[in-house]
């Protein structure tokens, strides 16, 4: 049975240098993201521009992944090829980027508009934020990991959305995916004690419609049943004493939409 890898403070510190260029990289793609321009298109400028901070795309041949980002368009869930789908007015498209930098690392999702959207979708996708923050508020030391997973099923559920089950946040840092799991949905109180050094993907997979979601033929493509929108939020987080320190941002992204 894999073991959680704790990390010291220095290790915490360069984890959080990884997870700052993941995030510099989504808010490159930001830039880039509106109606006409083919993803395939936001993963070489993504590819480019980690290589050129000196780093390595995490996911490119993690297991044969075959990008640098997985980019979810509409109702897939995650884990999306890019390609020749050409953006439009109204979509939703997630962005999920790793990166490794100096041995470690980072790893954060964003779930982007493009052009303007349809009132019931932007909600979907502030809700699915919302779900993030509550979960991240959970990732303190003496908590555990059920009271995150609750705290994301709880809010979710209760603007009557779907919580995708099949896929879970994980620990990050040394490896791409470590121990613990940290699934969307839970019991308070329920599973592994949360403890100084433990660093977590937190990354609420939430559904327009119903939980139920279909794997694709090419092994890697999720997305929703129903074909009803899904969105994606993710966060590389430290657990600390008080309150998680939050090692990624959506601040340069956030920038950029404004």
């Amino acid at each position: 049975m894999p073991k959680v890898l704790y990390k010291t403070s220095e290790e915490i510190e360069l984890i959080r240098k990884s997870s700052l260029l993941v995030s510099k990289t989504l808010a490159e793609v930001a830039k880039l993201i509106k109606p006409g321009v083919k993803t395939i298109e936001l993963n070489k400028l993504a590819e480019t521009y980690i290589r050129d901070n000196g780093g390595v795309p995490a996911f490119l041949n993690y297991n044969g992944f075959p990008y640098s980002l997985c980019i979810s368009p509409n109702d897939q869930v995650v884990h999306g090829f890019p390609g020749e789908f050409e953006l439009k007015e109204g979509d939703i498209i997630s962005v999920d980027c790793g990166v490794i930098l100096n041995k470690f690392f980072g790893d954060s999702a964003y779930t982007f508009a493009v052009g303007e959207i349809g009132e019931e979708t932007r909600k979907l996708l502030n809700i699915t934020k919302e779900c993030l923050a509550k979960g991240i508020e959970k990732a303190v030391v003496g908590l555990r990991v059920g009271d995150i997973s609750y705290a994301v099923q709880e809010h979710a559920e209760k603007h009557g959305y779907g919580v995708v089950k099949e896929l879970v946040g994980h620990g990050v840092g040394f490896k791409l995916h470590e121990k613990p799991e940290v699934p969307n949905y839970g019991k308070r109180g329920s599973g592994m004690k949360l403890e100084e050094g433990m660093v977590l993907a937190i990354e609420p997979m939430i559904n327009a419609g119903k939980a139920a979601i279909k794997f694709w033929k090419d092994g890697w493509t999720v997305s929703t049943k129903d074909n009803k929108p899904s969105a994606h939020f993710e966060h590389t987080v430290a657990v600390r004493k008080g309150s998680a320190d939050v090692l990624s941002t959506f601040e340069y992204i956030e920038e950029v939409l404004r």
